[in-house]
């Protein structure tokens, strides 16, 4: 895997280029907010090496001159897909729950351990591995095809019957396989900010698409995160 690590404690820094160095990944560092944001801007144009090896970024909440929120709410909102783990010596609730709403993949908390940290990363890159976009005009998830070109998706090969608001949920969804989507964000990338954001709107049309995409399938692809919002991801073997 190729790693951009932006820590700003040298101790917890090198101790994650080395152990990560010592597993075989390719890894970066930096330790100051803005240097980090320029990085991963840089590796998010391209998430994976020509190797086909994943880009991952493991990105500490406290960073001098920006924080961790703030780069992952810019890298989101910049349409950078870069897979990232968060890490925090916050490990409150309320901080799990800003950081996944903001677009981290994944939280872990300080102290951590390697065992941990290098399985959570594995997790990371098998999603960006096994849901990932076939071609520019066309997002595969499992057997789900949505032809961005002709706005048509189908699933196992069957065409789905779709409004247009259900298409433009369902290509939010899949363009972010794995990634936490809350109701908020969802409501002001398909509807817009001009929707109450007190409406069931986006519940509503969840419960659509799963009777469309869901019902009868062997793999059920949309998930309900209780209380955060919702994710499109392949369920795990097991």
């Amino acid at each position: 895997m190729n790693i951009l690590v932006i820590e700003d404690d040298p101790r917890i820094a090198d101790f994650l280029c080395r152990g990560l160095r010592a597993e075989g990944h390719r890894v970066s560092a930096f330790n100051q907010g803005p240097q980090g944001l320029e990085a991963a801007r840089q590796a998010g144009r391209d998430t994976q090496a020509p190797d086909g090896a994943p880009t991952l970024l493991v990105l500490d909440l406290m960073l001098p001159g920006m924080s961790g929120l703030e780069i992952c709410q810019t890298l989101r909102a910049e349409g950078i897909r870069l897979p990232i783990l968060m890490l925090s010596a916050l490990g409150s609730v309320e901080d799990r729950v800003a950081g996944l709403r903001l677009g981290a993949d994944d939280y872990l908390p300080k102290p951590f351990d390697f065992e941990e940290l290098l399985a959570r990363l594995e997790s990371l890159a098998r999603r960006s591995r096994d849901v990932q976009r076939a071609t520019a005009n066309q997002l595969v998830v499992d057997d789900l095809v949505f032809d961005r070109e002709r706005m048509q998706a189908s699933r196992a090969g069957r065409p789905l019957a779709l409004t247009a608001k259900e298409l433009a949920l369902l290509e939010l969804m899949m363009s972010a396989p794995g990634r936490l989507l809350s109701r908020e964000r969802i409501l002001a990338n398909v509807w817009g900010n001009s929707e109450d954001p007190l409406t069931n709107i986006v519940d509503v049309y969840i419960r659509r698409l799963r009777a469309k995409i869901d019902a009868g399938a062997a793999r059920p692809l949309i998930h309900t995160v209780r209380g955060l919002g919702y994710r499109m991801e392949v369920p795990s073997e097991g």
